[in-house]
């Protein structure tokens, strides 16, 4: 049933405020808990959450993930945020006075389902680096070869018809919701499922710099969380990731100069 215009447009303020307002707390919890669990790193008193050395079991694994799917959760909540405000005043115009909220969360879980699964992805590439000997014990950083080559790949990729092409996609995606709409939860969930892919597609390289500085420095982690943000929500934000990409590339060379 259609709407007033200006009904339409009081419901759609009011579906932004509440939205943004759950987005909001929901980002201001997972990065408390972010922050908490980088403190007890730096403490070395979480040694079940952030093993540091022997061998790592099931229990420690599982603390590592959910670590990761709570970080991950920090850094791309904010950067989303301009989507789903999108995504629901899609759903808004289409139903009319039906409360589109509960759409509004499948589509956001499917896009954290995704970062879910790179979480576990960075999990084992931890272990694995872990297991090599390639990242320290009291920073979990990664040895200066390594992070030599991640910010060469991390900056080359910032160049390419790849990058321009995701980054385009989560900078604008209205062709995204005018081509391929779904109807229902599971359309909602199956949408958020194929944006998260895009956005991890765009991202994944940047996160793997997590491992360059700790992956629990806290300073490091909002740094990236930043540059995610500003190439999809600032005006210029695919020069900006450009440039981004020459300094990571040019840091990278730096280390890698200077290993003996």
């Amino acid at each position: 049933m259609d709407q007033p215009v200006g009904g339409l447009e009081g419901l759609l303020r009011r579906d932004r405020a509440v939205t943004l307002a759950a987005l909001g707390a929901l980002t201001l919890l997972v990065w408390a808990v972010t922050a908490h669990t980088a403190r007890s790193m730096t403490a070395m008193s979480h040694a079940v959450a952030m093993p540091m050395s022997g061998a790592w079991g099931s229990a420690q694994l599982g603390g590592l993930f959910t670590m990761w799917v709570v970080m991950m959760t920090a850094m791309m909540l904010p950067s989303v945020a301009p989507i789903v405000i999108l995504f629901l005043g899609v759903l808004r115009r289409r139903h009319g006075s039906r409360l589109p909220l509960g759409l509004t969360a499948a589509f956001v879980g499917g896009y954290l389902l995704v970062w879910a699964a790179f979480s576990l992805l960075a999990t084992v590439a931890q272990w694995s680096l872990h297991q090599a000997a390639l990242l320290s014990e009291e920073a979990m950083r990664a040895t200066p070869v390594v992070s030599g080559i991640l910010l060469l790949a991390a900056g080359g990729f910032q160049w390419t018809p790849a990058k321009r092409a995701c980054l385009n996609h989560c900078r604008s995606p209205f062709h995204f919701f005018s081509t391929e709409w779904r109807e229902g939860t599971l359309g909602s969930l199956v949408m958020g499922l194929r944006h998260g892919a895009w956005c991890v597609s765009c991202c994944w390289l940047l996160m793997s710099l997590l491992f360059v500085a700790g992956v629990m420095n806290l300073a490091w982690v909002a740094v990236l969380a930043a540059i995610v943000l500003l190439e999809k929500a600032a005006p210029t934000g695919a020069t900006l990731g450009r440039v981004i990409g020459a300094l990571l590339g040019l840091w990278g060379v730096w280390l890698l100069a200077g290993v003996r």
